[in-house]
């Protein structure tokens, strides 16, 4: 993260993330049984942040409709569907480029 305030505003406000733990240039937020850790860099380029984060979810429509209902931005190339290899998926970007990728395995 490039910005700890920042950071707060999208994973809390935007993405129903909970903070349990804030130190100096170190950020720790949860949700559910998901758990994120941030640590600061401040010279973040983003044109070259290769950070990504893959998440499972059993509701994948449901958490999809949340964020469109919430006006949370989508990746513009990561639209929810079915991939080739058995998994809805849908991708976010926050605040420092870092792709949220979020799955879940079709039967």
């Amino acid at each position: 993260m490039r910005n700890k305030s920042i950071t707060k505003e999208y994973y809390i406000d935007q993405l129903g993330f909970q903070e349990i733990g804030d130190y100096e240039g170190y950020l720790m937020l949860k949700k559910d049984k998901i758990e994120i850790h941030f640590f600061e860099f401040k010279k973040l380029n983003l044109k070259v942040n290769y950070g990504m984060v893959y998440i499972r979810t059993f509701d994948i429509e449901g958490l999809y409709q949340k964020l469109l209902n919430d006006q949370v931005q989508i990746h513009p190339n990561g639209p929810l569907e079915l991939k080739p290899w058995g998994q809805k998926e849908f991708s976010l970007l926050d605040p420092d480029n870092n792709l949220l990728t979020f799955g879940q395995g079709v039967s």
